[in-house]
């Protein structure tokens, strides 16, 4: 495949769901995108290995969208020939009661990827200005000095909460955190066919809730906040990507390609050399290894 045009899915200031696709599939068979996502996850498996022995760049990769987007089946399968020990997973699910003693960013916080590594937020951050948005009363519980009722919570409070979170992120990146935020476009349609899958496969059946229709019915609300929270958090050290979610193959190739493409610009991040002296006795290294009985 001729290399991704990356800022075809890179979003704005002014960003509108309505304005980027739902589907792609470039043309292409299933089977033709898995061969096409094999080869980029192994180039990028092996820049995961530069990455690490140069040390002093670490990779987050943040992923969002509507329930049945694909954001598990996409982890499993982009970055499959990444060393184990190069890649931590984390998702972020409803706050425990040590996390909500705590403000809101500090459970993200401690799990960041080391420099060398990758990291991956399976849900982030941004649940904080979307979940709780959509369902207000959640930020009741994070005990907040001056938030008493949901009537305290005004568009004041997320302006803050989003300036927040732009100076977490600028904090990362100004530290040596290369920021990827994949937003998984999904259209409701393609939701209501994979809800339905998990109803008729019974080895589906575990990732089925009753929940998942109720916040179905508040899907407009939920398009709205993302607007907003992408909207106001797109910068060039922590940009987004809109990618199209109702063909998974295509998902997975999109977001592989634009990571790959991006970390390459980075010309700075080879392996070290060994030292001079080292350099100048390798035959004798060497010789020594030949030699040992």
């Amino acid at each position: 495949m001729d290399e991704l045009k990356i800022d075809n899915y890179r979003t704005n200031k002014n960003f509108k769901i309505a304005d980027y696709e739902t589907f792609e599939d470039f043309g292409k068979s299933d089977k033709e995108l898995k061969k096409e996502l094999s080869k980029i996850r192994r180039d990028l498996g092996e820049f995961q290995d530069t990455i690490y022995a140069h040390g002093k760049y670490s990779i987050l990769v943040c992923l969002q969208g509507m329930d049945t987007a694909g954001k598990d089946s996409l982890i499993r399968e982009v970055f499959k020939d990444f060393n184990v020990s190069g890649v931590e997973v984390h998702s972020f699910k409803v706050p425990t009661e040590l996390e909500l003693s705590h403000n809101y960013l500090w459970r993200h916080y401690i799990v960041l990827p080391a420099k060398g590594k990758f990291g991956v937020f399976n849900r982030t951050h941004y649940e904080n200005v979307l979940v709780t948005r959509v369902h207000p009363e959640y930020i009741l519980n994070e005990h907040i000095p001056g938030i008493h009722t949901v009537d305290d919570i005004d568009q004041k409070f997320w302006d803050k909460r989003f300036e927040q979170i732009n100076d977490f992120e600028r904090h990362l990146a100004e530290n040596g955190t290369l920021i990827f935020k994949f937003f998984l476009n999904l259209s409701k349609e393609e939701q209501r066919q994979r809800l339905l899958r998990r109803l008729a496969l019974k080895e589906k059946h575990w990732k089925f809730s009753p929940g998942d229709l109720k916040e179905r019915k508040l899907w407009d609300a939920y398009q709205h906040c993302y607007e907003e929270a992408i909207s106001k958090t797109s910068h060039d050290h922590a940009p987004w990507f809109a990618i199209p979610a109702d063909n998974k193959k295509a998902t997975r190739v999109i977001v592989a390609s634009i990571l790959l493409e991006s970390l390459k610009k980075y010309k700075d991040i080879k392996e070290p050399m060994l030292s001079e002296k080292i350099m100048a006795n390798l035959d004798s290294y060497e010789e020594q290894l030949q030699t040992e009985k």
